[in-house]
This record gives C-alpha cells, structure tokens and sequence, in this order.
C-alpha cells in the first residue's frame, strides 16, 4: 500500500479530502416519489432531466441512496454524468431516510422479488431502457433483473458484484448481526460487521474520517428494516450465469446479455466474489477492475478513478456522441491536485 508521503500516497489523500467535502454537501434531488409494486412500496429519489438516457442506482446493505450514491454523484468530476444521465436512485423497501418501521409480521421481498420490482419503477417512470449502477446487493439485484429482462438493460456496472450464495461465515456473522439489529438495535457488533462489509480492514485502519461520516450515516438507518433486509441478502439463491463457450449453447443459456463493468478494491472483502462473478460472464461482454490502494467503498474512496472507467465503458459500448461530450466535459472539470 502507497505511504502518505509517496506522489500515490498523496494523490489518494487529496482524492478522499474532495469525498469528505462531497459528502458534507446537499445530496441534490430533483424529486422524490414513492412507486406502488407487487411486492410492497419502493422509494425513488430522481437527480436530472428526464427526457436524457435514464441510469438505475442500486444500493447495498446498510446504506441507501444518499450515504450509497450521495457522495459520488457529489463529487466534482461526477457532475457532467448528471449533465447527460437521468440518475434514478431506488430504495430497498424501508431503508431510506426516516422510514417507518415495518411491523413485526412484516414479510420483506426475496432478491428475486426486489429485482422484479424494478419493473413496476420502469413502468411508472416510462423507462424503456437504462444503464443499471448498483453496489453489492444492489449489484446483485440489477443482474437479477438483467437476466429476466435483458431488453431493458443497456449495460450493468457492479460494484463489488456477488453471483453465488452467502458462505457459512457469512451467512453466521449476519445471522448474529440480524438478531441484534432486530431485538437491540445498531450494537457495536452490527455496526462493526457492517463497516467491514464496506470497507475491508485496511481502510478501517487507514481512512478514520470517512469511516466516521459512513458510520454516521449508518446509525441513522432503521435497524429492524435493515435486518430484514440483510435477511433476504444472505438468504440468495445463486444467478446461475456460467461462461458458456459452445456458440449453440450460448444461444439459450442464462447469462447476462449486456456489456458489465465491474469494479472492485484491491484491499475489498469481495475482491474473490468479482473474481468468481467475472468468471461465469461472457468475456466479450465483461470488463473487470481492480483500484489499487483502495478497499471496499470504491465510490468514495477511488472517485475519480471509477468516473474516468465509466467513461470509458460508455465509449467502448457505443454510446457515441454522448460519451465523447462526457469525456471533454469530465476532463474540464477535474480538479487540481
């Protein structure tokens, strides 16, 4: 790992010094709705005009649009992405801000049920394609509606992408994590198994100010709606996407059918599970993206990085004019080091 002294050292502090003002600004949106589905009620925040080609955002555990996305969409070099997307932002059931409680007898949607919902939000927002953004269960659930509904997906960015089942240990930490979160609230050991979750250890012990704004943010989430939640993540089933090499196979095989860009930390708890997920993808589809010095919250820690490689996949899967304009408008507005 680079030392604070190094040219890397520096160039990475200077990067999270630009979050932790990003993060302390306004989390701007234009419009917040709630949408009616199947399977219960969803909350959509909506940055930018909607006449412009439509990105999904997708959060993960423990997080919501704002402390998932808020930050990033922030950032100085991410505002010419607002200039030419219509970022629609959606909530799991319950995890946003100020959310009711669930009732006890509450049954929350199953990873299948959460994708499927995403059909209703396209319907009432009249979107008819989109780029999906999402960040580890967020990831999981944009793939999820990709594979049943690959007509409505123009390409997937996946942070710390997950395409198997929850392991043993997993599986025990957020079993613990749940119980308290149910019957105690945010404990320490909720709180400490989640910010690992985001984070990863060498992060933990490096960057003590971002931990400390994302830990603030993490407090403010409902408990009990978060563990059910964290129920229904660790109770994933597999995708079932395998790389399949045989031309004729290939023509009925499950898999993801749009271009993926997927992005990870190099000190990432989940660098093995993009390892395993970039495996199953088809390779002229999938792109895959290790940031150096940097862990699990790739969108905080490493910014500017993950905005220069989404310019580069929005130029490599065609968008044309409109990434050419996003470069020249991104490299305007980079800030000095």
């Amino acid at each position: 790992m680079a030392s604070k002294g190094s040219p890397v050292g520096k160039e990475v502090e200077m990067e999270e010094i630009r979050v932790l003002i990003a993060r302390r600004e306004v989390h701007k949106v234009e419009q917040e709705e709630n949408v009616q589905t199947e399977h219960g009620v969803v909350h959509v925040a909506i940055q930018g005009e909607r006449q412009k080609p439509v990105m999904i955002t997708y959060h993960d555990i423990g997080q919501n649009n704002v402390s998932g996305f808020g930050g990033f969409f922030s950032f100085g070099s991410m505002q010419p992405l607002l200039r030419h997307f219509c970022i629609y932002h959606v909530n799991a059931p319950g995890q946003e801000e100020n959310a009711a409680q669930f009732p006890e007898n509450y049954v929350y949607p199953t990873m299948d049920q959460l994708a499927d919902m995403l059909v209703s939000v396209c319907s009432h927002f009249g979107i008819k394609r989109f780029v999906g953004f999402g960040v580890g269960a967020g990831a999981n659930i944009l793939s999820r509606f990709a594979i049943a509904h690959h007509e409505k997906v123009e390409a997937l960015v996946l942070i710390n992408g997950v395409a198997k089942p929850a392991g043993w240990t997993e599986w025990g930490y957020q079993k613990v994590s749940n119980w308290y979160l149910k019957g105690k609230g945010m404990t320490e050991f909720s709180e400490d198994y989640l910010l690992w979750h985001h984070f990863g250890k060498e992060t933990l012990e490096r960057n003590h100010d971002l931990v400390t704004v994302f830990h603030n943010s993490l407090i403010k989430q409902n408990p009990f709606n978060l563990a059910l939640f964290c129920d229904s993540w660790i109770r994933r089933t597999d995708l079932g996407v395998w790389r399949q090499t045989d031309p004729e196979k290939k023509k009925t095989a499950k898999q993801l059918k749009c271009p993926v860009l997927e992005v990870t930390g190099s000190s990432s708890p989940h660098v093995d599970d993009t390892v395993d997920m970039n495996s199953r993808l088809d390779p002229a589809n999938a792109n895959w993206l290790k940031l150096s010095d940097c862990g699990g919250l790739v969108l905080d820690e490493q910014p500017g990085k993950v905005c220069e490689a989404l310019v580069l996949f929005l130029q490599g899967m065609g968008f044309g004019k409109l990434a050419l304009s996003l470069e020249k408008d991104f490299l305007h507005s980079r800030p000095m080091s």
